[in-house]
């Protein structure tokens, strides 16, 4: 359909529609301004069209096949032309499309963000498609539009730049207060609720243009991959110290992942230097991995669990007994044959010099003490 002269009873006739070419755009404007007597303008079921003279609204006409003819649409005498003799109107004529308009697509950085859950900040994107309708043509017209010609849609940059901007605030906004970790809003966990905020958020920005967003869709909230995975390893570390004992706190986690690479670096670092440092670089972490993971207990209301049981002592440390001569523990009475322990240091049967307990040979003379 477009604009075509026709014949009808002798009289020539114009008709006037929005062409093929401009059905989805928000709004047409017809080419010539000047319009003749009867012409026939047909307004399709899912658009109005409005008439300007002089930047003025004199009226519009809603869906069907309009005759132009002072006495079926009165408003029409404010655009005569009286300089061709009342034959002819001149006008703007604009078609405004009033259905909804699906598939305006966005996207684009939402900004750093700090997950409340793990305190480290991430960078945030988002993506979709929304939809939209003219509810005020003549208020969309004169307050967005503007009287000029149209082609295209030259307003889908700025709603862009609109909805990107109510995410950001909106996304913030609701990751502080509702205390969202980040994990479960990249999952999609909380998109239904993100959409109800984001959509009261653009209307309230657009409707003073007569114009109302009506959906969202294929709404997604993500980041870079290098965030995403530093922050599912992080959950996956707290997961691991939850199992452990239920200890919590990711600030003691990090600590022990520092205490740890360190007893790694020492391990790799080769040598018999590297071996030793290696041992105590991991003893530091071992140690230390302790302590924290009582601090931690502490600090969850938790009783420290008890540490290893004393070391048993060396021979060196053990009374002899002098009767079967074995090293025995500390005590009346020797556990391997039952005698008395002599009160007093042993004594060298040799030299009679006083013997360390636990030896075999006596330091003064040598002589064997079995």
């Amino acid at each position: 359909m477009g604009i075509f002269d026709f014949v009808k009873g002798g009289i020539q006739e114009l008709a006037i529609a929005r062409p093929e070419h401009a059905k989805d755009q928000l709004v047409y404007k017809h080419t010539d301004p000047t319009v003749p007597k009867k012409a026939q303008l047909t307004v399709e079921a899912d658009e109005v069209a409005l008439f300007f003279r002089d930047g003025k609204l004199v009226g519009q006409l809603g869906p069907g096949r309009h005759t132009l003819e002072t006495d079926n649409i009165p408003f029409l005498n404010q655009i005569v032309d009286w300089g061709t003799g009342g034959n002819l109107w001149k006008a703007e004529v604009y078609f405004v499309t009033t259905r909804e308009m699906p598939n305006f697509k966005f996207g684009g950085k939402v900004g750093k963000v700090r997950d409340p859950q793990t305190g480290i900040w991430l960078e945030l994107m988002v993506n979709g498609t929304y939809s939209m309708r003219v509810i005020d043509p003549a208020r969309f017209l004169i307050g967005f539009v503007g009287l000029r010609r149209t082609e295209g849609d030259d307003s889908s940059a700025w709603f862009r730049a609109l909805v990107l901007k109510t995410v950001k605030d909106d996304v913030a906004e609701l990751v502080v207060k509702k205390n969202w970790p980040l994990q479960s809003v990249i999952s999609g966990a909380y998109t239904e609720e993100l959409c109800v905020e984001i959509l009261a958020g653009v209307r309230t920005h657009i409707e003073p243009y007569g114009l109302e967003m009506i959906q969202l869709a294929n709404f997604e909230i993500g980041m870079s991959a290098s965030d995403e995975d530093r922050m599912n390893k992080l959950y996956d570390k707290a997961a691991y110290v939850n199992m452990a004992g239920g200890l919590a706190g990711y600030q003691q986690l990090a600590t022990a992942d520092a205490i740890m690479g360190v007893g790694e670096g020492a391990r790799l670092g080769g040598g018999g230097g590297g071996a030793i440092l290696a041992g105590a670089g991991l003893g530091m972490g071992v140690g230390l991995g302790q302590q924290l993971a009582v601090g931690m207990q502490q600090s969850a209301g938790a009783a420290p669990q008890a540490g290893p049981a004393a070391p048993m002592l060396g021979n060196a440390q053990r009374p002899t007994c002098g009767k079967c001569g074995s090293a025995t523990a500390p005590g009346k009475f020797c556990s391997e044959c039952g005698a008395a322990l002599a009160s007093g240091p042993a004594h060298c049967g040799g030299c009679g010099g006083e013997l360390v307990a636990g030896v075999r040979f006596c330091s003064g003379c040598g002589k064997s003490t079995v």
